[in-house]
């Protein structure tokens, strides 16, 4: 398409995007990085979009396969191309489905970087993509986290990255599909600021009881570079310890 381009991502990545349409940012990249290596175990990614974050989970090595489930035709076709770019077809498969639809079971993982913004909230935007990726336009977070429940198996793990000020939608939704919430890390801009994202880790049939780590901060405001913390994430595609 006439909009695409070819950006140079950390960890030698190549990846197509539309210009007028969803580019990938820190969220996915941070939901990248806290994913933990589990390099036996399949992973389903709820919403995958130009395929950035399955893409960097591949080039860890994260998990033995990823299929990568991606409601719109357009966004799914982009992430199988940007599959074959990097030569990932035997890492990663795009999948062209309404996650509520998908027939995948029994996974050890699943991950999303679902919409923040409700189907009637906030500006729209002239391009489809850009609007299905900030609104529920295809389910809303319930909906996303009872399908995730339904592909996971018994044991398995739910992460996700989310927005602070609706983080009660998410965690009921999960209880209600049967994932306990068993992590929880909150990222800010710098100290000065309230966290604008936070990342969870939820457990299906888990106990009840939840971590909250020490927070992520991106930038010292003194300075006004990255963090130490959030340099080696950047670099290492890699959760602090």
């Amino acid at each position: 398409m006439i909009n695409e381009t070819v950006t140079d991502v950390n960890l030698g990545i190549k990846l197509i995007q539309n210009s007028a349409g969803l580019n990938y940012g820190t969220d996915a990249y941070l939901l990248a990085a806290y994913l933990p290596v589990m390099k036996n175990a399949e992973a389903v990614e709820i919403g995958g979009g130009s395929g950035i974050i399955s893409l960097l989970a591949a080039q860890r090595e994260k998990f033995s396969h990823i299929t990568c489930v991606e409601v719109q035709d357009y966004y799914a076709e982009l992430c199988k191309r940007n599959i074959e770019l990097n030569g990932m077809e035997e890492k990663i498969t795009s999948l062209c489905c309404d996650i509520r639809d998908c027939a995948i079971r029994n996974v050890p993982v699943v991950f999303g970087n679902p919409p923040f913004m409700k189907d009637n909230a906030g500006k729209r935007n002239e391009d489809d993509g850009k609007n299905s990726a900030r609104h529920e336009l295809h389910g809303d977070i319930s909906e996303l986290c009872r399908a995730a429940s339904d592909i996971l198996k018994y044991g398995g793990y739910f992460f996700c990255v989310y927005r602070p000020d609706r983080l009660t939608d998410p965690t009921d939704g999960m209880r209600k599909s049967g994932i306990e919430p068993k992590k929880m890390t909150f990222v800010h801009a710098d100290v000065a600021h309230a966290p604008c994202l936070v990342l969870v880790t939820g457990k299906k049939g888990g106990k009840s009881g939840v971590e909250i780590t020490r927070p992520l901060i991106l930038t010292d405001r003194e300075t006004g570079r990255p963090t130490e913390d959030s340099d080696f994430i950047y670099s290492e595609c890699e959760w602090i310890k």
